[in-house]
């Protein structure tokens, strides 16, 4: 089907501007991706003083980041694309660095913050976009997300005060 503004594809969205979306979702994939591998990074090589309680809940983020990267790379599937699999193609695109530091809670826990602020700004951008295709599957992801991370934000942020 044929619109004033191209064709649409298999959902019914306009390809093109799905197209977009899909770059953009890309994007956060190469950054989420980068975000797990640094968080799988601060529980392997935690230490100190709160090792344990931080073990545990540096193994809650990388599974839950897990999931967000398979959701978001099944969604750009979904659009009609195909995600980006490499991490030398990460490595290039993604706002967020590896880390060097894994072994320092309160590091781990300033760099989870700054992930977290990233990602929360891409999203924010996936949300307009989406919102402007009306593409309520995507949107409806980015709202789950950026609820959720919020909260997270919250969280870690309330730990670095103790």
């Amino acid at each position: 089907m044929k619109t004033s503004t191209g064709n649409l594809s298999k959902i019914g969205l306009n390809e093109k501007r799905s197209e977009k979306l899909a770059e953009m979702l890309n994007d956060l994939l190469a950054n989420y991706s980068i975000f797990y591998q640094n968080v799988r990074g601060y529980h392997w090589n935690i230490q100190g003083e709160k090792f344990f309680e931080l073990h545990i809940k540096f193994e809650e983020l990388y599974n839950n980041l897990f999931l967000k990267i398979d959701d978001v790379a099944e969604r750009i599937l979904t659009l009609g694309f195909k995600p980006n699999y490499k991490f030398t193609q990460y490595l290039k695109t993604s706002a967020i660095l590896e880390s060097n530091k894994v072994t320092n809670g309160q590091n781990s826990i300033e760099e989870i913050l700054k992930s977290l602020q990233t990602i929360l700004t891409k999203q924010r951008l996936i949300l307009d976009v989406s919102a402007d295709i009306n593409d309520v599957g995507t949107n409806a992801l980015m709202n789950d997300y950026i609820s959720e991370q919020e909260k997270l934000v919250w969280m870690y942020s309330a730990y670095l005060k103790v």
